[in-house]
């Protein structure tokens, strides 16, 4: 770690040196890109042109949510098998979005957007045409693709936007997605009920082929397409020389697909084993047991590989140094976390409003809207707002208040969940937490990042959220998978018992209190490196006074 702690805020070479004569205000200064003040016009036309990207895309997975108990009656599906509809789609994100990083350093990052865009599209309508689950899946993970545009487009933003504005984009950037969920819940639950759930995929192709054109047209990537970068780590501003070296050539240009593979193996069968034991009627038998085992111990054998492939690998998928750096690992855990709890709820509240009373609360899909819309209403108004909160008073603040609220939001669910409306406003304290968790988690990792690994560090931390985000509907639907009754009046089938949706609620807060311990600890380690950077300050400027207090005498 030492290279590490050398690269970090306190120390960062030459240019580092500069700003301790210059005795900048905080460490955040050291790491972000040198801009003006004042955020000009062409960044706010890009930033709302990609931003809508991030709301077309959300549009159509919250439309598709409330959908997901027709899903199951159509294609006949267990509850713990219905998680794959949302977690086929985050692990292929979670693979994918480190490997088009590294693809937009190589050609471009506007022609890597324009690229995952169309396949995007190509996945909207392939989900609209399913028939069955495998093919829905399978439209889903190149669906899931798309989501490796979101960090590349937000990597434009962040070239155009003032360091001291950063946290205003990422607020306003992150708004999108609320805004999506909202127009998507909205629109979604009557789309559903009148013309079926395959007509939320299709309602959005006209809409993404104007967004690519409008893209393809306005947008400008300040980095020139035509040049590539020495590597990953490199500032935006390096590019190779006709003197650089093929070994440096070839270093730079490689794509971890081995490490690709690795991953998404482990993450796989870890959720396939989780499923397994959900469709199980019988854990005690010794197929289902040798099945279970078999698909953990090859997770294992795949992390374990994974972290072999990565320690030897040119330009890593994941820079494993990062992860054990003292500020960064906690604030990415916290990450994950929230994307478990988040996903947890996308998975649970469409089947319990759903669900024929007394086990739910018998509505349909507009219902289902209804309930969830609060959520995403509070995450659209708390979002850009969170994002002003964190430019004005740090990051630290903001992450401890919105675990602090996460976590009263959950427990608060778990007691009071009997009625729609409890829900809805138990799920709008979650997303106020949820809101200020996001803005200030993701600008302490981008604050502490060594400037040379700042594209791989935003990159490794939605790689976490996208995994906790698929690790979250397996789990819920594994408590609705095992605990299931039969509703009276309905001759056809079980559904989750209230037991389930207490098992799920009470997982989400106590995995939620979690992440404040692991807050107080990144709050700690803060202040330790704040303290550091002043002390390394003064010894600077003792010696800077003393070089002169020499120059004087010797004159």
């Amino acid at each position: 770690m030492d290279h590490l702690e050398k690269d970090s805020p306190t120390n960062n070479g030459e240019a580092n040196k500069k700003r301790h004569k210059e005795q900048p205000k905080s460490s955040s200064e050291s790491v972000l890109p040198e801009t003006s003040e004042k955020i000009r016009t062409s960044a706010w036309i890009t930033l709302a042109i990609l931003g809508c990207t991030l709301l077309v895309t959300f549009y159509g997975e919250t439309m598709l949510l409330p959908a997901i108990r027709d899903i199951i009656g159509d294609f006949h599906i267990s509850y713990s098998t219905s998680s794959w509809i949302l977690t086929a789609y985050l692990i292929s994100g979670a693979v994918m979005t480190p490997i088009a990083g590294k693809l937009s350093d190589i050609y471009g990052r506007k022609k890597m957007v324009l690229i995952i865009f169309i396949i995007y599209i190509i996945g909207i309508c392939a989900g609209g045409l399913s028939s069955n689950i495998t093919f829905l899946v399978i439209a889903r993970v190149i669906q899931g693709i798309g989501i490796s545009m979101f960090p590349i487009a937000f990597g434009i933003i962040r070239d155009q936007l003032p360091r001291d504005k950063l946290a205003v984009g990422v607020g306003i950037f992150s708004s999108m997605f609320a805004a999506g969920s909202v127009v998507g819940l909205a629109v979604g639950g009557s789309i559903i009920n009148n013309f079926g759930w395959h007509a939320t995929f299709l309602s959005i192709v006209p809409v993404a082929i104007i967004l690519w054109l409008v893209i393809n047209r306005f947008i400008r990537d300040n980095k020139a397409e035509s040049e590539t970068p020495i590597s990953l780590g490199q500032p935006p501003s390096t590019k190779y020389s006709r003197k650089q070296p093929k070994a440096a050539v070839k270093s730079a240009s490689s794509i971890d697909l081995k490490g690709a593979i690795a991953l998404a193996a482990t993450i796989a069968s870890f959720l396939l084993a989780l499923t397994y034991i959900g469709n199980s009627n019988n854990l005690n038998s010794s197929s289902t047991q040798i099945t279970v085992v078999s698909l953990g111990l090859l997770s294992m054998g795949s992390l374990t590989l994974f972290v072999i492939i990565e320690k030897r690998a040119a330009s890593p998928l994941i820079e494993l140094s990062l992860m054990a750096h003292k500020v960064l690992l906690p604030a990415n855990i916290v990450i994950l976390i929230f994307g478990i709890t988040m996903f947890m709820v996308y998975q649970t509240i469409p089947i319990l409003v759903r669900s024929p009373q007394p086990l739910g609360f018998g509505g349909d899909a507009v219902a289902t809207a209804m309930v969830q819309l609060p959520f995403m209403i509070v995450i659209l108004v708390f979002a850009p707002s969170s994002g002003f909160i964190v430019s004005k008073i740090g990051n630290l603040k903001p992450t401890v208040s919105g675990t602090i609220i996460m976590t009263i939001g959950f427990f608060s669910l778990f007691i009071f969940h009997s009625t729609e409306i409890t829900v809805a406003i138990n799920l709008a304290i979650v997303a106020a937490g949820i809101s200020l968790i996001q803005v200030g988690a993701f600008n302490i990792t981008m604050e502490y990042t060594p400037l040379k690994f700042s594209g791989v560090s935003l990159g490794m931390s939605v790689v976490l959220f996208l995994i906790g985000s698929s690790i979250g509907p397996a789990i819920a639907g594994i408590y609705m998978q095992t605990h299931q009754e039969l509703a009276k009046g309905v001759t056809t089938g079980s559904f989750p018992s209230p037991i389930s949706y207490n098992l799920i609620f009470l997982t989400a807060a106590l995995i939620s209190a979690l992440s404040i311990m692991l807050v107080i600890i990144l709050r700690r380690r803060i202040i330790q490196s704040q303290s550091t950077l002043k002390l390394e300050m003064e010894e600077t400027n003792m010696k800077q006074n003393a070089r002169r207090d020499e120059a004087g005498k010797n004159d």
